[in-house]
């Protein structure tokens, strides 16, 4: 497939927003669904099995007007930095049962901890797939997790996150909610319902909205975004706000909400996008 727009395949897939993917001999691997995806690039063309055009374009976010994006949220000399420096960068369209739950594995813990759970969740709980003479494993459905004891996931790694993933996963079944309707609810709504999950804060939450749901104005604040707050933007905050996040390491639920308030004020309907460039950004300059 000829790429008639910015895109850069390691850019996307090495930022934070997606844990199913591996790199073996230039080629990326992932599992999508109910499908192995290989996909490679090379300049400007890429060249994929186990999917149609229309669903990688839709999966990696390629209809996404990019340069309208970079124009709306190019708001000041960092953040035009990081666009500069990860340009192709673009947000993934993922599915919302694994964005959910690999998010809330996600808390408190490193890509390299949140992806070994995740690999050793699937292994499991996952149907295994032989692709290229290489096993594969799916991600669990809701079933298969939530037909799993709290001691099974706990055996996975994931520790106090067992009793939420389960919880979340019987819930879901239970109650037959479909997570992709999410897509069609306003910010604050879709927020609103994700949040009364059991283990989903206010972080996760919006790391499920920006990744899966469609929700671009979405900005998940982690430590690394808090980072970039204090060394670059608190000429734009309250001097008493400002001083207060300096003064402890997490952030306060009303800290968090004025963050969340001053990018999507600031970077606007794209303020998603502009989240993941600068904590990439940050990460990777230290």
């Amino acid at each position: 497939m000829h790429l008639s727009v910015a895109f850069d395949l390691d850019f996307t897939l090495c930022c934070g927003q997606v844990f199913c993917w591996q790199k073996i001999n230039g080629a990326w691997y992932g599992v999508v669904g109910e499908t192995i995806l290989k996909i490679r690039q090379s300049g400007c063309e890429l060249e994929f099995e186990g999917a149609d055009e229309e669903f990688v374009r839709d999966y990696f976010g390629l209809n996404d007007d990019l340069e309208q994006i970079r124009q709306c949220i190019a708001k000041d000399d960092y953040i035009k930095k990081a666009l500069k420096h990860f340009e192709g960068l673009r947000l993934i369209r993922q599915d919302p049962w694994p964005c959910l739950i690999g998010f809330i594995c996600a808390t408190y813990k490193n890509i390299a901890a949140i992806e070994q759970m995740l690999k050793k969740l699937s292994e499991k709980y996952g149907k295994k797939y032989v692709f290229e003479g290489k096993e594969f494993y799916l991600f669990p459905t809701v079933e298969n997790l939530a037909s799993a004891s709290e001691s099974g996931l706990r055996e996975c790694g994931l520790g106090y996150r067992a009793k939420y993933v389960q919880s979340t996963a019987i819930r879901i079944r239970d109650e037959q909610i479909d997570l992709t309707a999410l897509r069609g609810m306003p910010y604050l709504e879709a927020k609103k319902r994700l949040l009364e999950f059991q283990g989903v804060g206010l972080k996760v939450a919006d790391c499920v909205l920006l990744f899966s749901l469609d929700k671009l104005e979405a900005f998940p604040v982690d430590v690394w975004v808090k980072r970039v707050i204090l060394n670059h933007y608190t000429k734009q905050l309250p001097d008493e706000l400002v001083e207060r996040m300096q003064s402890h390491g997490s952030l306060t639920k009303g800290e968090y909400l004025r963050i969340v308030e001053f990018a999507m004020g600031y970077f606007g309907r794209y303020a998603g996008y502009a989240q993941e460039y600068l904590y990439h950004y940050e990460r990777t300059q230290r």
